[in-house]
């Protein structure tokens, strides 16, 4: 009899456990941390601390919404796209499917399928600083979202680099190039997504800067259910959170209720998950989550943080935790916490979004890099074709190519790179995709035979 009743307590909260609550959109206190980048990695050596599997970060309810970093060639070999999630699967380390540039990333598939059991979203996140992300025609960008729908999402096709696993929408990361015909891409997701029987998320990651350099056209053109906006390696970073010529969530809010298409978008304080995630903006803990409190207490489309990354707030004292904890509401209560005063910005709130404001729109990283100097440096990615010349941060070093390379690791038996030496000061490095200017060329790559 004891052992029954205790084999029904076990299965009730096992059950339990599966039966988490459902993604809500309309909340203000979700938390969305990136993943697949290993960001921690670029700069530290330390191999305990590297980005983990995908499941790690979904033991517990810290994290809502989780998107994967990044498909950065859209039409790669064999015109198929090509994703590079770092450490955890890259064409460096996995098979790709024949004829194309794609990894097999399939033994993620179950890793994705726990995290959603957890209520929580996966999505894939196109672009990045070193994403050659275009299109040519609004038909090519049309026929792009077939591609994406049947690789990604609720479509079927030969090629799927998750297996069986079915994302929950798409992310926008775009930080060079041109975003025109990018409308045509999201309203083909959103007809494709318009008949399916699970719900499908459009997000973006603009720039703190309003407008946003390359994504207002698609923003103000085609309906969005979030937008995490990188208050970071700005002038209108955190740091300056306390400054009304600099912070400008109100410009942000503003957009959201009077130009965006969906009135009811959500509207995220993007941050740097720790000081070497970023080049600036980056706050404490405490910090941050005051400036997220009084934030959410001004503006109603607030709908709550975004992290730059996963293996960065993990190694920084499970940083993601303690934000979720600050700002997470219990029903409609928010939990109690004294906030910082945070000055109501007196930018102009017509119905009209300015074409411009007094500040620059980019803060544009130092492009002269000194030896150990990781300033404005993206990290080395292995579906990027470098030139010779090209700078890149690799396990805390800063490396140089000495021709042209593609896949070759730096480090490797290729010899490729030269190894500049450490990073100097990793809290004024850039080495995530995150960062405002490019300085590897995305070379052209030989199509497979």
């Amino acid at each position: 009899m004891a052992s029954f009743w205790l084999t029904s307590v076990l299965s009730a909260l096992s059950l339990g456990a599966l039966q988490a609550s459902a993604f809500d959109n309309s909340r203000s206190d979700n938390l969305a941390v990136y993943w697949g980048q290993n960001s921690y990695g670029a700069t530290h050596s330390d191999t305990a601390n590297f980005q983990k599997t995908l499941s790690t970060y979904c033991q517990d309810d810290s994290i809502d919404a989780i998107p994967i970093a990044f498909l950065n060639v859209f039409f790669g070999a064999g015109g198929v796209p090509s994703i590079d999630l770092s450490n955890i699967c890259s064409t460096a380390d996995d098979p790709v499917f024949s004829g194309t540039n794609m990894p097999d990333c399939s033994f993620l598939a179950s890793d994705i399928q726990f995290c959603q059991s957890k209520g929580k979203i996966v999505t894939i996140s196109l672009g990045g600083a070193t994403g050659a992300a275009s299109f040519t025609s609004d038909d090519q960008a049309s026929a792009f979202g077939d591609t994406i729908w049947n690789t990604f999402l609720g479509g079927s096709s030969s090629i799927r680099p998750f297996g069986g696993a079915v994302l929950d929408g798409i992310d926008l990361d775009i930080e060079g190039g041109s975003t025109a015909h990018f409308a045509a891409f999201v309203n083909r997701i959103r007809t494709l997504a318009s008949g399916a029987s699970k719900k499908y998320y459009v997000t973006a990651a603009p720039q703190c800067p309003f407008p946003d350099a390359y994504l207002s056209t698609v923003l103000n053109a085609v309906g969005f259910d979030a937008v995490y906006v990188q208050f970071y390696n700005n002038y209108c970073g955190l740091t300056n959170a306390n400054n009304p010529n600099d912070w400008d969530f109100d410009l942000w809010d503003n957009w959201a209720k009077n130009t965006a298409v969906n009135k009811n978008v959500k509207i995220y304080i993007g941050a740097p998950a720790s000081s070497t995630a970023a080049g600036s903006g980056y706050v404490d803990a405490s910090t941050l989550a005051n400036i997220a409190l009084q934030t959410r207490s001004q503006y109603s489309s607030f709908g709550g943080v975004m992290l730059w990354d996963a293996s960065q707030a993990y190694a920084n004292g499970r940083f993601d935790a303690a934000i979720k904890n600050a700002i997470r509401q219990g029903g409609s209560t928010p939990t109690s916490s004294k906030p910082i005063t945070v000055s109501t910005s007196s930018h102009s709130t017509s119905t009209t979004p300015p074409t411009s404001t007094s500040h620059s729109t980019t803060a544009t990283p130092t492009t002269t890099v000194k030896s150990g100097s990781c300033a404005g440096v993206s990290a080395w990615v292995a579906n990027v074709a470098y030139n010779g010349g090209d700078t890149v941060v690799y396990n805390g070093h800063l490396w140089t190519a000495k021709w042209w390379s593609y896949g070759d690791t730096p480090g490797g038996a290729a010899g490729d790179w030269t190894d500049l030496g450490a990073c100097t000061s990793f809290a004024a490095a850039v080495p995530t995709a995150h960062v405002a200017a490019k300085h590897a060329t995305v070379a052209s790559v030989p199509t497979a035979a």
